[in-house]
């Protein structure tokens, strides 16, 4: 690996924007219960992640380097956003919750259905252009020279890593995930590192 701090930068940032509960974790979850098309199913989720990460990081980069005003933008925007979700999550963490259900009982999907109910909810989500193509795209872009496939590499290996695990360990994380304790713990996981990453952008932006 070329710049592991890019890497550990894109894996840090991915893993926290991808484990807040939504339509997507919890329908990955809900067929990983049922083990009906886990594979395709995780392996759609990680791929679109990755696109879009990588489109990101690409179209972005290519702005930044034509408008260094924009760089300083969009850095200080990203260190905003990222503090407010950062924020968002310790409250979250401090406060009583519902947990996740993931029974899904009904009846079982065709692939085809199963792929086009993933679409969905991937694709569907405003949040995940906000998520995946801007945000990470300006964290990405910010990364030294050269360390962009690195930070996009450790993006994408998170987003890859935490849906196999939601597909193929839901039997074991289910009843862990069903308490609201567990989602504040992760809440306050994700919120810290929210936090930590602003304030590398921060630092950035003033050097």
């Amino acid at each position: 690996m070329t710049d592991p701090n890019a890497f550990f930068n894109g894996f840090a940032l991915s893993a926290a924007l991808i484990v807040a509960i939504g339509a997507q974790n919890a329908f990955v979850l809900r067929q990983g219960l049922r083990r009906e098309h886990v594979g395709p199913i995780v392996a759609f989720c990680a791929l679109a992640d990755v696109t879009l990460m990588a489109a990101g990081v690409a179209g972005l980069g290519a702005a930044l380097d034509r408008l260094p005003g924009l760089s300083a933008a969009l850095t200080l925007g990203g260190a905003l956003f990222l503090g407010w979700y950062g924020i968002s999550a310790l409250r979250r963490a401090v406060r009583s919750a519902e947990g996740l259900d993931t029974e899904g009982r009904g009846e079982a999907l065709s692939l085809g259905a199963a792929l086009a109910r993933t679409a969905g909810f991937t694709l569907l989500n405003p949040h995940v252009y906000l998520d995946t193509v801007l945000l990470v795209g300006v964290v990405g872009a910010a990364q030294p020279s050269g360390g962009q496939p690195a930070f996009v590499a450790g993006a994408g290996l998170a987003s890859l890593l935490w849906f196999s695990l939601l597909g193929y360990g839901a039997r074991l994380l289910v009843p862990i995930f069903r308490r609201p304790s567990a989602w504040r713990v992760l809440d306050g996981l994700v919120g810290a590192t929210m936090l930590a990453l602003a304030a590398g952008l921060v630092a950035h932006g003033l050097g």
